[in-house]
This record gives structure tokens, sequence and C-alpha cells, in this order.
């Protein structure tokens, strides 16, 4: 299920997932995970985009089971989830994708709140570092968009 609306999006989103079942809690292990919330975060709101479902995974060291979940989290900042392990770790960052371990039953919507919170104020840690690369990719954009205004000589 996916929502898509006709808004305009504010300059500074993130997009964040969160391994749960019940799209109110953190409750799974990211490799076991047979669904993830996915949310638009700016310091204004906090809206829900996208729920993904999985078939169940046995845990058995399948790295294959990975595959659909970190694809399904291509674009994410961050995925919020009760354990993740060092293979998924290792392919989460290199798509610039931090894995965030939290105790187990945290609400979505006060990791929501804090996360709305430091993008109100200083960000630090793995936040900055992902704005960071998000203004850098912002005017790379620029820059491109610019070439293709100039006028083109023959």
């Amino acid at each position: 299920m996916r929502l898509v609306e006709a808004s305009t999006e504010p300059t500074l989103s993130l997009k964040v997932a969160f391994a749960s079942a019940d799209r109110k809690r953190v409750d799974q292990h990211f490799g076991a995970a047979r669904a993830f919330a996915i949310y638009r975060v700016s310091a204004d709101e906090a809206r829900l985009e996208e729920v993904a479902r999985f078939a169940p995974e046995a845990m058995d060291g399948n790295e294959d089971k990975l595959l659909p979940k970190i694809a399904l989290l291509e674009g994410c900042t961050a995925v919020y989830c009760q354990a993740v392990g060092a293979s998924a770790v290792q392919q989460l960052l290199t798509r610039d994708i931090q894995p965030i371990k939290v105790e187990e039953g945290a609400l979505i919507d006060d990791l929501l709140a804090i996360l709305r919170e430091e993008l109100r104020g200083e960000p630090g840690g793995w936040l900055a570092k992902a704005l960071q690369r998000q203004r850098r990719g912002a005017r790379a954009c620029g820059r491109l968009d610019a070439l293709f205004d100039e006028a083109w000589q023959e």
C-alpha cells in the first residue's frame, strides 16, 4: 500500500522506516521483519507514505531475505528496528541507510516526535550526516537544472 498525495513537500524532509507488524511500535528484527512502515518526516510533520509486508522468513542466516527489504528502503535515511545483524548493517550503510536499534516495543509516534524535534534544532550524529548528503544532492540537482536551462550553441 502506498499513499500518494499531490502536495508540495517541505524543503527538508527525510524518509525513515520502522520494522513494525502493527504500525504502532517497533517490534521486528530487521532480517526477519514481516512489515515496514515508511514515513516522510520534516520538522513540521510526519506522514505515513507506505506500508510494505513480506512473507514470513525463517531466521536461518539466508542472506537472500535481506535483498528485497533493502531494496524497499531505497531512498530512506534510516530504519528503526529491534535488532539488526552485522551483514544487514553493512549492506544498509553502503546505501546510506542508517540502521537504528531501539528497545522492543518503542512507540513509532514517540520516535517520530524525537526525530522532528532534532530536525527543528541542531541535529548531530547520523542525522547531521544524512542532512549534509541531502543538501549536497540538492545543490548538485540545482547545478544540473541550471545546465539544462542554459542556451545551447550549435
